[in-house]
């Protein structure tokens, strides 16, 4: 039984590593159970076995980047001291920079493939969401960790689907600026609209 229940495992994590291998070198349109079988000299039965269907390797090479990302942001907390200020933000920052240094074609293809399942979709938008309240319920002020966590995000997503209009060199500075807590902590305050309004009035004044 316990035999029985590792070769299944292994036969899952090859049709899974074929996959990957598919969509990085041929991109997602290529992907098929066929395509899988020949890639990861598993029969076509073994593959139907795990994956019914192409959504469904889909949705374990998802579940595949997000054990990943989760991976990678624990062992950036693990770094961390355990009273570092605001650790989850910078983590988070901190994963987002190594996934744009890292670029992968099969991270694209993935997230290409993911626009046209609206149940992946959801899943990034629950994983996102639950990440996002732990940074900010740690946070001095949540609004500005949201800001900060979103323009990573934002940074990261642009380049892996090549649409990130910013130079190499000026992305980086960008992530140092997103990192550098100094930055954010003396953010002045908000002037009051009755208060800008007094100053435009003012200054229009001859």
């Amino acid at each position: 039984m316990v035999e029985n229940s590792l070769r299944s495992q292994r036969t899952r994590e090859a049709a899974i590593a074929a996959a990957l291998a598919i969509v990085t070198r041929d991109g997602a349109t290529k992907l098929t159970i066929d395509a899988i079988a020949r890639e990861s000299g598993v029969s076509k039965g073994g593959v139907l076995h795990h994956f019914r269907t192409k959504e469904a390797v889909l949705k374990a090479l998802f579940e595949h980047q997000i054990e990943s990302g989760t991976a990678l942001i624990q062992s950036l907390l693990d770094g961390m001291a355990s009273n570092q200020p605001e650790r989850h933000l910078a983590a988070q920052i901190a994963a987002f920079r190594i996934a744009v240094s890292h670029p992968t074609s099969a991270s694209f293809a993935i997230a290409t493939a993911m626009a046209d399942s609206p149940e992946l979709l959801a899943g990034i938008r629950e994983n996102d969401a639950k990440r996002i309240e732990i940074v900010k319920a740690e946070a001095a002020d949540p609004t500005i960790a949201l800001v900060r966590w979103s323009a990573a995000m934002g940074l990261a997503l642009s380049e892996i689907l090549g649409l990130s209009p910013v130079s190499a060199q000026e992305r980086e500075r960008l992530f140092d600026y997103l990192q550098d807590d100094r930055q954010w902590s003396q953010s002045p305050k908000p002037v009051p609209a009755k208060t800008r309004a007094h100053q435009a009035l003012s200054s229009s004044r001859p």
